[in-house]
């Protein structure tokens, strides 16, 4: 475990798979996500994830579900996956009433720093729906670019939510760590 401002990240572990659902559906989906900036709740309803979803990530060899807690709650996570020379960042979510005051990027730059000592990677990856340009923004300001490089929604498969929009798609953002 370690401990940065205030915060401890740990990995997941089997126990935290109901809380992680709920914070990545409260930080993405429906009204409660209105609450933080992250919300997708005008573009896409239905489920962000689910208990299968994140198990999987927790238990995948080459990956970590970092947890992220304030005084013994869970405010945030996210996933990072080894993939050879980079690391892939995903399932970031930072609960929505503690958006905006700074947490996020505390969290990025941990991971980051994280993912680079232990599999000893050059670059982070992550994809982003292209239409959240505030979003992109963020991560532009962290460092991370747009690669123009896009993969197609998974239009039909509720685990991913049901689009309000038929123009979604993934963009690739890199970052470079060494």
């Amino acid at each position: 475990m370690e401990t940065t401002a205030g915060l401890t990240f740990r990995d997941a572990t089997d126990a935290d798979v109901d809380t992680l659902v709920a914070l990545v559906e409260s930080a993405y989906r429906g009204d409660d996500s209105r609450a933080g900036w992250t919300t997708e709740a005008d573009i896409l309803e239905g489920q962000r994830t689910d208990p299968e979803g994140v198990l999987a990530v927790i238990k995948s060899p080459d990956s970590k579900l970092l947890t992220v807690e304030r005084d013994g709650q869970v405010v945030a996570c996210c996933q990072l996956e080894h993939r050879g020379t980079y690391a892939y960042f995903g399932m970031f979510a930072v609960s929505p009433s503690l958006q905006g005051g700074g947490l996020g990027k505390v969290i990025i730059a941990e991971a980051e720093r994280i993912a680079r000592e232990t599999w000893g990677v050059i670059e982070m990856h992550m994809t982003v729906i292209s239409v959240r340009d505030d979003l992109i923004a963020w991560y532009e300001r962290r460092g991370y670019r747009r690669t123009g490089q896009m993969a197609p929604f998974p239009y039909g498969d509720e685990r991913f939510g049901l689009p309000q929009r038929d123009d979604l798609q993934f963009e690739l953002l890199v970052k470079k760590l060494a």
